[in-house]
């Protein structure tokens, strides 16, 4: 009979401290770190690169129309002597300068 009493003994405490050992394990399992192994990371953002080449090719494009027609500008304006409308065309010449390069200036960045 002493044997039966200390087995319910150490179950009544077993069954006393099972709740806390399983929250403890619970609590502790959860906050070790978790390894991801993300394989499709080119799939996310291959259409935002996309995206990126478009604007930039649109970009340099219309660069591209804003410095052919500041040339015009400025011969006209050459050939009229008139130097604040030379000045207007030199700025615009210097824009579409930029926006046509603005790819290679990207890329001598680092961003594209």
């Amino acid at each position: 009979m002493k044997i039966k009493e200390v087995i319910r003994k150490k179950q009544n405490r077993l069954k006393k401290s099972l709740p806390g050992v399983l929250a403890v394990s619970a609590a502790t399992v959860s906050l070790f770190p978790q390894t991801v192994m993300a394989s499709g990371v080119s799939d996310v953002t291959q259409p935002l690169m996309n995206l990126k080449t478009l604007v930039i090719s649109i970009i340099g494009a219309v660069g591209v129309i804003i410095l052919a027609k500041n040339v015009m500008e400025f011969a006209q304006a050459y050939q009229q002597q008139d130097s604040s409308s030379m000045n207007s065309a030199i700025k615009g010449i210097v824009a579409g300068l930029i926006m046509a390069a603005i790819s290679s200036v990207l890329t001598f960045l680092g961003i594209s």
